[in-house]
């Protein structure tokens, strides 16, 4: 079995009246007639989530997995549970495994049948509900309320899962029907990723659960059934349930462009209290161009790095959803992306991709020969959707720039601009500076690459004026904006000034017309008017990564993490794209929270695989 299946396949679903049944399985995803009493008895109650909600203290956290989403039955009813009996200032983290997601329409037939007192959840979840792409996904059913589905195989998934759960919804299809679901490495992994005092409940009473559970560690207990079943399992992993709670407080974000942006604004609803720091305002450097793309090329190699590039553009989606944005005409367009091949390489690359699978047909289409259509995906105003973010009481934003900080047992920021110096003493420090944050003292070890580009703004025809989706190729073309399309952009790799270079219009319009000559003629081809530029520098790392997660302190040996201070940087050219997910892992990092990524792309983006990966090839390395 891979550790890291990619092609998640939605499953066959048979209808039989209000019931759906698994053709795959040859098994009912409830019992006919009375799923939600059944689920409640045999989930809800045998793990007493109503008394323990009710016991649950104000900043307290729970959370509860689950192998076998279905219809998220269970965890529609759980989140109520949890609505209905505990503190309103306490959260509720489900984590819920499917490898055969059902497909949106069998969903919403499912919803459809829910009781009232569900609505407002399971129209979260239908608007959350991700494409069938292997991995987790996060979705908001409530402030307090947070599912993340994961797709993929049960074992697999829940080996990489970060979370420790209080109490488990062991609900898969009939062991006779679906013994990978009931096996001892999933049992293993379960027993791996509770706390103590975790307890399970499960409809089935087989000799090979019962034992595999005990041998993983777990008190098992033979109880009667429901609705005329025999006997059923319940029980708990021993040992004395701790406390725990989330973590808020002050926060400072050195950078306002797109990763400080949506580092605040996660913060912020997390509970943080968030000032923002830039002496140059928002969106000011190279987060301030006129029009971003959203979207990611795709690949049929599903290695960490491709994987992100997929999660983040399906989460940069649901992000954008979830906030509204964008809701006026001249802040851009979801219309999808035409990914346009701009050599045989990644004409093959694209039809690789296509046919492996692990993109699903919801979010990746074939077009003509060559080309792609990237659903959901689409342009927008960086500038406007970092003042979307920042538009939250909770996040101040000030002129000052962060020159040096320390982090000894507790953090001092030292900021200054024109006219005042001052001390701050956050209780966390988000770095967003983009390559500004090597100016700071000991941090001129991080790998940074800087990357300049042009973009070149061409006023828009009357036959332009029509196009709505992006065009992306070896550069990228947009919708007209105010008049204006962007074209670009040039990749000067090390140049490090964003000075303005005419001739980098010439090679933007020369690319455009050699990838795209219809586009160029509709423009007005040797006639096409270059009404502006913008250049700006970015940065990226060597593995073309970004830098998410707690800062490292390679000075020592062995290296130490530096106690709350956070980097989320790095991102290229990709950062309208990349930056929401970055921001929702260091935000839930800091908080004390279950981040909705794998560990094997927590690793894969944390600052410290630069001083890992240092060291194993020269040992006495020391910055």
């Amino acid at each position: 079995m891979s550790a890291h299946p990619h092609q998640v396949q939605a499953a066959r679903v048979a209808w039989q009246g209000d019931t759906p049944h698994s053709v795959h399985y040859d098994d009912s995803y409830f019992m006919a007639g009375c799923g939600e009493a059944e689920s409640q008895a045999v989930f809800i109650a045998a793990n007493r989530l109503p008394q323990r909600f009710a016991d649950l203290g104000a900043g307290e956290q729970f959370v509860i997995g689950e192998t076998g989403f279905g219809t998220g039955l269970n965890a529609l009813l759980a989140a109520r549970c949890f609505l209905d009996h505990a503190h309103p200032d306490s959260t509720l983290d489900l984590f819920s495994v499917e490898l055969h997601p059902l497909d949106a329409a069998d969903l919403e037939r499912a919803q459809a049948r829910r009781p009232p007192s569900l609505a407002a959840l399971s129209r979260a979840l239908l608007q959350g509900y991700p494409p069938a792409a292997a991995g987790y996904h996060r979705i908001d059913l409530q402030p307090r309320v947070r599912l993340t589905l994961m797709l993929g195989d049960a074992e697999a998934c829940w080996r990489r899962c970060p979370a420790r759960v209080d109490a488990w919804f062991l609900d898969g299809f009939a062991p006779a029907r679906n013994p990978r679901m009931w096996s001892p490495g999933l049992f293993e992994a379960i027993a791996d990723r509770s706390r103590p005092g975790a307890t399970f409940g499960t409809f089935t009473a087989a000799s090979a659960v019962r034992d595999g559970l005990r041998r993983a560690g777990f008190e098992v207990e033979r109880v009667a059934g429901f609705g005329g079943k025999r006997h059923r399992l319940l029980g708990r992993r021993p040992g004395a349930p701790e406390r725990r709670y989330r973590r808020r407080g002050r926060a400072v974000v050195a950078g306002a462009g797109l990763a400080g942006c949506t580092t605040a604004r996660a913060l912020a609803e997390r509970g943080w209290q968030v000032c923002v720091h830039d002496p140059a305002g928002v969106a000011a450097a190279a987060s301030g161009n006129l029009a971003g793309v959203v979207y990611a090329t795709a690949s049929a190699h599903m290695t960490a790095q491709n994987r992100f590039y997929q999660l983040a553009l399906i989460h940069a989606q649901r992000r954008l959803h979830s906030l509204g944005f964008p809701d006026a005409d001249d802040d851009g367009e979801l219309s999808g992306v035409i990914q346009h091949a701009a050599d045989a390489r990644m004409a093959r690359k694209l039809d690789q991709a296509l046919a492996a699978g692990t993109w699903p047909t919801e979010l990746l289409e074939a077009l003509e020969p060559g080309q792609v259509l990237l659903h959901g995906a689409g342009y927008l105003r960086p500038g406007r959707w970092c003042e979307r973010l920042l538009d939250h009481p909770a996040i101040e934003l000030y002129p000052q720039a962060l020159r040096s900080f320390q982090a000894n047992g507790s953090i001092t920021a030292e900021l200054a601009d024109r006219d005042e110096q001052r001390s701050d003493r956050p209780d966390a420090l988000f770095l967003c500076m983009a390559e500004a944050v090597r100016g700071l003292p000991g941090l001129d070890w991080l790998p940074l690459k800087l990357i300049r580009g042009q973009v070149s703004h061409v006023r828009a025809t009357a036959a332009s004026r029509a196009w709505r989706q992006a065009i992306c190729h070896a550069g990228y073309l947009t919708p007209a904006l105010d008049g204006l399309h962007c074209i670009g952009a040039t990749y000067d790799l090390g140049r490090s000034t964003a000075e303005i270079d005419p001739d980098d219009d010439v090679a933007n319009l020369e690319q455009l017309r050699e990838q795209l000559p219809q586009h160029w003629q509709a423009l007005g081809g040797n006639g096409i008017q270059v009404v502006d530029r913008r250049a700006a520098v970015r940065c990226q790392t060597p593995d073309f990564l970004p830098l998410a997660g707690p800062l490292a302190d390679p000075g020592q040996r062995p290296h130490r993490i530096v106690p709350d201070v956070y980097l989320n940087l790095a991102h290229g050219s990709r950062g309208i794209t990349h930056t929401p997910l970055c921001a929702d892992l260091v935000a839930d990092l800091a908080s004390g929270l279950c981040p909705g990524l794998d560990s094997e792309l927590i690793e894969a983006l944390a600052p410290e695989r630069f001083i890992l990966r240092k060291r194993r090839r020269d040992p006495g390395w020391t910055p």
